[in-house]
């Protein structure tokens, strides 16, 4: 089956399942200030609503927020009081974030912050934000190791880490010299010798192409 099919398959559902015109209205911002289109499908962002209603949070991390497509679906989720913590290293998309999430009337339920992760999860750990109820990794996927670290310090038993983007069309099973790959592949053994966390991986084809999610439900302190 050929992408051009996966994607007529998405079109079908998100037609039906996941449409929403100020979301569309996000990615058309997204698109015309000329962020990279690495946005999450529309399913994928009701998929990631669906796990926050779920898991009935009330407190999100997002470690990579770009336009705050995901972030939208995610904040749209969230119980009176509710709040989403995102991170975002380049300034120039935390603007455009921003504008969206004010468009979306969600602005007021999300906690952005500008720097690199590494830097900026030291100060919300400091400042005693957690535990988290839902952590959404993705960023950089060389950084997914340390955000996993820092996911498990900042969660508790019941709080769900769901990793984008772990498959890349295949790459993840090929031992080549790609500090993405090689962050995922050390990202998945890690979560294979945690013994506080259970876990799965979801293959997934659309609009995105060939990827996939890592899930990991953490049932130890």
């Amino acid at each position: 089956m050929s992408d051009e099919r996966w994607s007529e398959v998405d079109a079908y559902f998100a037609a039906r399942l996941a449409r929403d015109p100020v979301l569309d209205a996000v990615l058309a911002a997204n698109q015309e200030a000329g962020l990279p289109a690495i946005d999450v499908s529309p399913l994928q962002g009701r998929f990631l609503e669906i796990m926050v209603r779920l898991v009935r949070a009330r407190l999100v991390l997002e470690i990579g927020t770009l336009g705050a497509y995901s972030t939208i679906w995610m904040a749209r989720a969230l119980p009176q009081g509710g709040r989403i913590v995102t991170l975002e290293a380049d300034g120039r998309h935390a603007e455009v974030a921003r504008r969206n999430l004010a468009h979306a009337g969600v602005a007021e339920r999300v906690d952005l912050r500008v720097g690199a992760a590494l830097e900026t999860l030291p100060e919300v750990a400091a400042e005693g934000l957690g535990p988290f109820d839902f952590v959404f990794i993705d960023a950089d996927k060389r950084g997914n190791p340390d955000y996993l670290s820092w996911a498990l310090q900042l969660t508790r038993p019941g709080s769900l880490i769901v990793a984008d983007n772990v498959v890349r069309e295949g790459g993840v099973i090929e031992r080549e010299r790609d500090p993405n790959v090689e962050g995922i592949r050390r990202f998945v053994d890690m979560v294979s010798a945690e013994p506080r966390l259970i876990a799965t991986a979801l293959q997934t084809v659309g609009a995105k192409g060939w990827d996939g999610f890592a899930m990991a439900l953490v049932v130890g302190a």
